[in-house]
């Protein structure tokens, strides 16, 4: 086992640290992504994926961590911002051994990194982990863990969701509204709960085919279409991406009818410049890392010893959140997304100033 490579250059990546790690016998190959420690410990998920390279695997923990850091200063937490993912199939290598190898790796960053879970890892995998270490969050309740973040990531898209509704229809409900989620895996379905509970109808699609079995027995109300083109498409009020990053590209915001975009998925925005295509075209955006801040809410919370009703009042100031970004942005005349920056690269300077304060 060891560490195979690692830089502290934050001039080629902004990152405080990146961390390269390697373990031969049981197939291990992680990388650490650490964007700032201004506000605390980074805290971030770990990915177990099938990246096509390991320049895709970095490129992939780079982004995902650097969110992490706005998403948690927004949220108020007084964590940075750090993500994890290790490359592979985790139907094939995903092991105890595997798991346990890259527990040690993050004990060995002593407290920079708290690791959860993400896309490839789940409850039972941050067990193992913790065998290894102790940073880590996310675990069963058996554990004294928080159990599955899908359930806050949910909430807080919903409160996300409607503060945008607020914004655009003048009241915070999506009674009567169309919203179409793409993706009804873990939180997507915890979403459309809520959607429904509110008198919303709902639209929805998911490439799993159990998936769309459990919305047709569950909830045979909402209507299914074939594909996420289609769900582009429909004539739908809000869009609600809850899959994977890079939804809103050039093919899908030209396509758009929604008059709001609020979604569970990290780095919607595909790239560089799409914010203001959306605003252009009078849709307003909810920051992703602003409205799916209910799963880091919860598993932070475990840090200080999980309370379910102290991180639902946390993760339910989401609403506010969304609502002081939506007229930052409307007064300084910017999209919500660089308003959201804004707002956390203030908090992550000015708090985060307070360290270079020293105490005996």
């Amino acid at each position: 086992m060891g560490v195979f490579a690692s830089t502290d250059d934050p001039a080629s990546t902004g990152h405080e640290q990146v961390v390269f790690c390697q373990d031969k016998q049981s197939g291990l190959k992680a990388i650490i992504g650490i964007y700032s420690t201004a506000l605390g410990p980074a805290l971030g998920g770990t990915r177990f994926y099938p990246y096509a390279s390991e320049a895709d695997a970095l490129a992939d923990v780079l982004d995902l961590s650097r969110g992490m850091a706005y998403k948690n200063a927004l949220a108020n937490l007084d964590l940075g911002g750090g993500k994890a993912v290790i490359w592979g199939d985790p139907e094939q290598l995903k092991s105890e051994a595997l798991l346990r190898a890259y527990g040690r790796f993050v004990e060995s960053l002593n407290g920079r990194y708290y690791t959860a879970c993400d896309v490839g890892t789940y409850v039972p995998d941050m067990d193992v982990i913790a065998r290894e270490t102790r940073f880590v969050t996310g675990r069963s309740v058996e554990h004294g863990g928080a159990g599955d973040s899908s359930i806050l990531t949910a909430w807080g898209v919903y409160q996300g969701m409607r503060a945008a509704a607020e914004h655009v229809w003048g009241s915070p409900t999506l009674a009567g509204r169309r919203v179409g989620v793409a993706g009804l895996g873990k939180v997507g379905k915890y979403l459309t709960g809520h959607l429904l509970d509110d008198g919303a109808e709902v639209v929805a699609t998911d490439v799993s085919s159990r998936a769309q079995e459990w919305a047709r027995t569950t909830h045979p109300q909402v209507t299914l279409v074939d594909d996420t083109a289609a769900l582009v498409a429909s004539d739908i009020d809000v869009y609600a991406p809850c899959a994977l990053g890079g939804a809103l590209d050039d093919e899908t915001v030209p396509a758009l009818r929604a008059r709001v975009v609020a979604g569970a998925a990290n780095n919607q925005l595909a790239h560089a410049g799409i914010e203001k295509v959306l605003a252009d075209r009078g849709i307003l955006y909810t920051p992703d890392y602003v409205v799916n801040a209910g799963g880091v809410i919860q598993v932070a919370d475990e840090i200080e010893g999980f309370n379910f009703e102290r991180a639902k009042l946390r993760a339910t100031r989401i609403f506010d959140t969304t609502r002081e970004i939506l007229r930052l942005a409307d007064d300084e005349g910017v999209p919500p997304a660089v308003a959201a920056d804004r707002l956390a690269e203030r908090r992550m300077a000015e708090v985060g100033r307070l360290r270079s304060i020293h105490l005996r």
